[in-house]
């Protein structure tokens, strides 16, 4: 099957207490896309800037990422600047400057509008709505969004939430959304908006999973060595949905191995700047991480 993620790709400046990575490759759809390409084909559409290298495009062919909708604009490259705290926990915006993502209007390619697998990343829900109208009705959509459009674009987000399977959300936007401060009622809630399948990350904690039909909970695989989360939660929504791609159905069982293999796909994210350490990861290193995630869940 084939899988679809709409999203941003750009170059990052990330300070954390391992040092300072200067205009790494980054962006939602590049995390998603690196992540997913270890289990299933993968489609991209994004935007960037002239000053866009072809190396990076190259990083992207080599790993089997069909980028047809990488629209170049006249311009620069969106870029962000973060630092995080000593504990890694949080993180501060020093800079954003959006240039071309700015006004970007994805273009699916008409190679592209069949995908059963769909991933709207982090974006504005018009943008997101936009990419749903050009599809011919996919197996399986997810999600994601952030704090600033359950502010500013509420009924927009709600809108999208009737229209998609799935919606990825970390605690505090659950809380947010709901009014909710229990996770456990936050996530009900969250389903009883639209979505069949609600998964709410806790970063370091674990993950939980709501349908109308079961719950389940994950811990985080416990990683030693954390570089840079920058993209964790991409690279987490990557593994889930690339694993899925590949299932003949969408049942209790693959979801849970779906979510242990997006807990273990975003371990391995972490451990290096930018994309570095997920471009460099293969799927033998992916299975055994996810074996031995299933050694600590094991009673």
């Amino acid at each position: 099957m084939t899988l679809l993620v709409v999203g941003s790709t750009a170059f990052d400046t990330v300070e954390t207490p391992h040092g300072t990575a200067k205009d790494c490759l980054g962006g939602s759809s590049t995390y998603f896309a690196l992540a997913a390409r270890l289990f299933t084909k993968v489609r991209l559409v994004s935007v960037v800037g002239q000053d866009f290298p072809a190396e990076h495009r190259q990083l992207l062919t080599q790993h089997g990422i069909d980028i047809a909708g990488l629209e170049e604009k006249p311009g620069k490259t969106f870029r962000w600047h973060g630092r995080y705290s000593a504990d890694m926990n949080s993180r501060i915006t020093i800079d954003v400057q959006l240039n071309t993502f700015g006004s970007f209007q994805p273009k699916v390619p008409n190679s592209f509008q069949d995908s059963p697998f769909v991933f709207l990343a982090n974006g504005a829900p018009a943008t997101q709505l936009s990419v749903l109208q050009q599809m011919h009705a996919p197996k399986f959509i997810v999600a994601d969004t952030m704090d600033l459009w359950i502010e500013r674009e509420r009924d927009g987000l709600l809108e999208l939430l009737r229209k998609v399977h799935g919606v990825i959300l970390n605690d505090a936007e659950a809380k947010q959304l709901t009014g909710e401060s229990n996770l456990i009622k936050a996530g009900k809630k969250v389903l009883a908006l639209g979505p069949s399948l609600v998964i709410l990350k806790k970063g370091e904690h674990g993950c939980f999973l709501f349908s109308n039909y079961f719950h389940y909970a994950i811990p985080a695989y416990p990683t030693e060595s954390v570089v840079d989360p920058t993209g964790a939660g991409d690279s987490f929504a990557g593994g889930f949905m690339g694993y899925l791609d590949g299932c003949d159905h969408l049942n209790f069982s693959n979801m849970k191995r779906a979510l242990a293999y997006g807990t273990v796909t975003a371990s391995l994210n972490v451990e290096g700047f930018g994309v570095s350490r997920i471009a460099a990861a293969d799927r033998a290193t992916v299975d055994r991480r996810y074996h031995e995630l299933l050694q600590f869940v094991a009673p």
